[in-house]
């Protein structure tokens, strides 16, 4: 029974040992197969989520490089989603939009500042020509103004010693001096020729004034007399300045200062013409209102010349303050203002002179614009 039982303990060892080692056969099997199916779900979720997203990633940087390499901002990232890459695909469109505008507002303000520096050129070139054909018979007419009035004196020299010798004229004479006033025409004539001399002059003054307004393409840096510049300006404006407009010189002790003395002009005009136009829209809306233009000039910590340009007109609000110097703003009617005049004032100040400018105002208490200029050239 022993012998049995010992036979019967070691087969049922060896069975115990081959299900252990199937039991460790299928461990194996399961672990392997985990493994397996880890693996496989892995690539799965890897592929989901290169799929989820690194595609999209990869579209919005696709459409980044081609945007800064093609210049093309038509181009759009297409949004899929409305998780995290879906809002940045969105900033990136929009932000694509905003140069888009940025650019095309860029080149419109370039189109006009070249139509607007095309137009000044021509006006400048015609200006020239005219001065020129001008200058030409007035130089005539001076000279011989010289002339005519020193033949004038000789004969009014002889006409007055003919009647100190000869005291009885006949009666055909006596007539004829009567007829044409003789001694009217005694005064009053050499009055005549100061007259003309003085329209003369006057004349070359403006031709002057014109010329130098004309070299707005100069590209040499100048002596600039700006007490000069001023007055040539207003001489261009004076037909508007005698409409009531009363205009106070504060002229102070200042330097010629280096710069463009044509580009100086159009900044004058510009800031001229504005202060007429405010003073005069204000004079139409209060009849008893007195407009004033103010022009100051002095020298500042002796690096500097500042100029001021002041009127009692309609003001500017501060709402526009800020903006009136940004290119195409304007607060005149359409077709009236272009919006550039003091976008490019602030541009040769600023950029062509290294100055500065700035601008005070109140509404109906009127409006002033320093400009800062230096004395010695960057």
């Amino acid at each position: 029974e022993l012998t049995e039982f010992a036979k019967t303990v070691r087969e049922d060892q060896e069975k115990a040992d081959i299900v252990r080692d199937r039991a460790a056969l299928i461990q194996a099997q399961i672990i392997i197969g985990s493994m397996l199916l880890s693996v496989a779900i892995a690539a799965i979720l890897a592929f989901y989520t290169s799929s989820i997203i690194a595609r999209p990633i990869n579209a919005v940087t696709n459409i980044a490089q081609r945007v800064t390499q093609e210049a093309n901002f038509d181009l759009q990232v297409p949004v899929t989603t409305e998780d995290e890459v879906g809002a940045l695909a969105s900033s990136l469109n929009q932000l694509i939009q905003q140069v888009k505008h940025l650019l095309e507002e860029q080149e419109a303000e370039n189109q006009a500042r070249l139509i607007q520096s095309e137009k000044m050129s021509s006006l400048g070139r015609m200006l020239a020509g005219v001065a020129h054909e001008i200058n030409n018979p007035i130089n005539f007419i001076s000279g011989n103004l010289v002339h005519a009035k020193t033949y004038t004196d000789d004969l009014l020299a002889l006409l007055q010693t003919y009647q100190t010798e000869v005291p009885h004229l006949s009666p055909a004479l006596e007539t004829l001096a009567e007829e044409i006033d003789l001694e009217f025409l005694l005064a009053d004539l050499p009055k005549l020729f100061n007259s003309m001399k003085v329209g003369a002059d006057r004349t070359r003054e403006i031709v002057r004034s014109l010329k130098d307004f004309s070299r707005l393409d100069e590209g040499e840096v100048q002596l600039v007399e700006l007490h000069a510049c001023l007055d040539s300006t207003l001489l261009i404006l004076n037909n508007r300045l005698k409409n009531g407009i009363s205009l106070v010189r504060n002229y102070g002790d200042i330097p010629t200062i280096p710069g463009y003395t044509g580009l100086l002009y159009q900044v004058f005009m510009n800031l001229l013409s504005n202060a007429i136009d405010t003073v005069e829209e204000k004079a139409a809306q209060n009849p008893e209102f007195s407009p004033e233009i103010t022009i100051t000039t002095e020298r500042c910590q002796n690096n500097w010349v500042i100029v001021r340009i002041a009127d009692n007109g309609c003001g500017i609000s501060p709402e526009n303050l800020h903006k009136i110097f940004e290119t195409f703003f304007t607060t005149k009617p359409r077709g009236i203002g272009t919006g550039l005049g003091l976008a490019i004032a602030y541009q040769i100040v600023v950029e062509k002179h290294r100055g500065k400018i700035s601008c005070e105002s109140e509404l109906d208490r009127g409006t002033e614009f320093a400009i800062t200029l230096p004395i010695s050239h960057a």
